[in-house]
């Protein structure tokens, strides 16, 4: 059981072995590592990498996981971090305060997100301008990305030792604590809030490292399949147009995912950090990534036309349903949704320290639709922005990767999300579910 300082269980955190958090420390770094050389030397095809297994015996992974010692990756790494926390820091924003925690903090923030992403573009244009004249390519990221990797999964693994001694010794907060097992509180987190020199270090690694590269990263990939085709494809131009749309979405929105569950429930330990520093660079860009060798090609413009409209109306949409909930918390249910007063009930509950507080649950506009719809667009999205990849075989698996699992995240998030708020709100939970019965599809699930 998950134990706080106070001794009190969090209830934040399923208890769980410590085989399950070992396997996946120990599998998902290769699996990065097997599918980046899949799609920069195999061309995707997994059937050649299984033959070279089955010549070179698991030994080839000495041939596909590149060193971490490279210096210009390091360089490249720690300058990039460098910047962010420099903008986090020193741009201008708004003072947000979060919602209260398990444990009655509030966490402040300086709301900076498109300042820094607006900052960030910026300087990337200048250097694709710039650069070359001075030995710098932005391509070199994709050329090199297997070095980026290997470096970030070293430094992720020390940022997350860190985290774990901080949070046992030194927490910023009283919402911190450990299970009894160092295996599951290092993937776990201890934290929930970690915070050095007045840096968030939840907010850094989730969103101005990990979704930060995601549109730098995928501007890279551009800008090397246009060096490699001598043009830049429209295949590939919709599909960075539509990442593009739904990350300022996630900057315009940042206050809003603050108050998510990623940030407010689950720990900065290994899960959500190594995930920030590795996983998003290499999964959540992968549709990108694998456009560079098989995206040099003409989809029609009709075709570009229609994926580009569906793509940004499922993130429209997505947005619309995050931002009905915001406006309707910030006014205390005082507004309109849909042209129409809105539907709610105030839910009770209690906090750690036995405070009774109360929440106000909207039931109408999307979030009548059902409890978590605004899931859905989000997965059409991430399908439409894989779509000039293709379909043409097990070959093309990779440029939907990144979808198939954002498909089980979500829906896992969905029912986690509901089983915390049964267990925080009870009763008035069960009254919640009967005025909006459908977890994600109406009429289905």
């Amino acid at each position: 059981m998950w134990q706080n300082k106070n001794g009190k269980s969090s209830g934040l955190l399923p208890g769980r072995e410590s085989l399950g958090p070992l396997f996946l420390m120990g599998t998902t770094p290769i699996f990065i590592f097997i599918t980046w050389f899949t799609m920069q030397h195999l061309d995707g095809d997994f059937g050649r990498l299984i033959e070279s297994f089955r010549a070179h015996g698991w030994g080839y992974l000495k041939i596909i996981v590149p060193s971490p010692f490279d210096p210009t990756a390091w360089k490249v790494i720690l300058s990039y971090m460098a910047v962010e926390l420099a903008f986090m820091r020193l741009l201008p924003g708004k003072t947000f305060k979060a919602t209260v925690t398990p444990a009655g903090n509030v966490p402040v923030y300086r709301a900076n997100g498109m300042q820094a992403y607006a900052a960030s573009l910026l300087l990337f244009f200048l250097l694709q301008r710039y650069g070359p004249a001075h030995g710098l390519h932005v391509s070199w990221v994709y050329h090199h990305m297997g070095e980026l990797l290997s470096a970030m999964n070293v430094f992720s693994l020390a940022f997350c030792l860190f985290l774990l001694v901080k949070g046992l010794t030194f927490p910023s907060s009283s919402d911190s604590g450990s299970s009894g097992n160092w295996v599951i509180d290092f993937y776990w987190g201890t934290e929930l809030y970690p915070r050095v020199l007045g840096f968030d270090l939840k907010m850094f690694t989730n969103c101005r490292f990990g979704m930060m590269f995601w549109a730098l990263g995928i501007l890279c990939y551009a800008q090397a399949q246009a060096e490699k085709d001598g043009f830049l494809s429209n295949a590939m131009l919709v599909s960075v147009l539509l990442q593009l749309i739904y990350i300022t979405k996630f900057f315009y929105w940042e206050t809003g995912y603050l108050c998510s569950m990623d940030i407010q429930h689950d720990r900065a330990g290994y899960y959500i950090c190594w995930g920030c520093l590795v996983w998003v660079p290499a999964v959540y860009t992968s549709p990108s990534y694998f456009l560079v060798n098989h995206g040099g090609r003409d989809i029609g413009s009709l075709t570009a036309l229609l994926l580009l409209s569906a793509g940004a109306a499922c993130v429209g949409i997505n947005y619309w349903a995050d931002r009905q909930r915001q406006v309707f918390r910030a006014s205390d249910g005082k507004c309109s949704i849909w042209g129409k007063p809105p539907v709610f009930i105030t839910a009770s509950y209690t906090t750690e320290k036995g405070e009774k507080r109360s929440s106000i649950l909207l039931a109408s506009g999307w979030w009548g639709v059902a409890r978590h719809f605004h899931y859905v667009p989000e997965i059409m999205g991430a399908f439409l922005w894989s779509c000039p990849a293709g379909f043409y075989g097990l070959r093309f698996f990779l440029a939907y990767f990144y979808v198939i699992f954002l498909t089980p995240l979500l829906f896992d998030r969905a029912f986690r999300d509901d089983a915390r708020c049964r267990d925080k709100y009870g009763k008035h939970w069960d009254k919640y579910c009967a005025l909006v019965p459908y977890k994600m599809i109406p009429g289905i699930l």
